[in-house]
């Protein structure tokens, strides 16, 4: 009797793993998150490490996901010494993403819809300087790495620093609302 007992806990346990998913956990060092944004006079990129994130699938489906970003880390690659130090603050000030009162960002990924093989249509919230919005990307898992392009309102979570939808006559020195997020996840 003990040992049905012992054979039936062990099988539910295991069915219930099955049922429940699995989440990866992401590799934070070989993961890489790359930003682009964009002026008049041109465009400025670099990178923002990963803090921690995970993936969360079942059966090898994609069901959801949490990221947190590492705003401290934001630095720009276009640029060396100097210009680069004054970008690097200007980008972590208040003007921008304040960093100091705001350190991180997260993303969760809420649904993901399959749009073929390896490739999802996600939606969740991503969450800036403190305000919460709502993105949709999509999303491809191959193995063990997932890549997405994310366009971002840069205005939607209060930096408007620059905005010519904010701003007159700001002429060569406006910067474009949206910037760019491309992600390539290793787990």
């Amino acid at each position: 009797m003990k040992n049905k007992f012992l054979t039936t806990m062990t099988a539910l346990t295991m069915t219930a793993g099955l049922v429940m998913g699995q989440d990866k956990a992401m590799d934070t060092e070989a993961s890489k998150v790359t930003w682009k944004g964009y002026k008049v006079t041109g465009s400025h990129e670099g990178t923002v490490n990963l803090k921690n994130g995970t993936l969360n699938f079942e059966n090898d489906k994609l069901l959801g996901g949490e990221f947190t970003v590492d705003m401290t880390s934001l630095t720009s690659t276009d640029l060396e010494g100097e210009w680069q130090q004054k970008l690097n603050g200007h980008l972590k000030s208040d003007d921008f993403f304040g960093v100091e009162s705001h350190p991180e960002a997260k993303l969760t990924i809420k649904e993901a819809k399959a749009k073929g093989k390896n490739a999802y249509a996600v939606s969740g919230d991503i969450t800036i300087k403190g305000t919460t919005e709502p993105v949709s990307f999509d999303l491809s898992v191959y193995g063990s790495k997932a890549t997405a392009t994310l366009k971002l309102d840069r205005t939607r979570f209060g930096l408007k620093y620059g905005s010519g939808s904010f701003f007159d006559n700001l002429g060569d020195k406006t910067i474009y609302d949206e910037f760019d997020l491309v992600v390539d996840l290793q787990f």
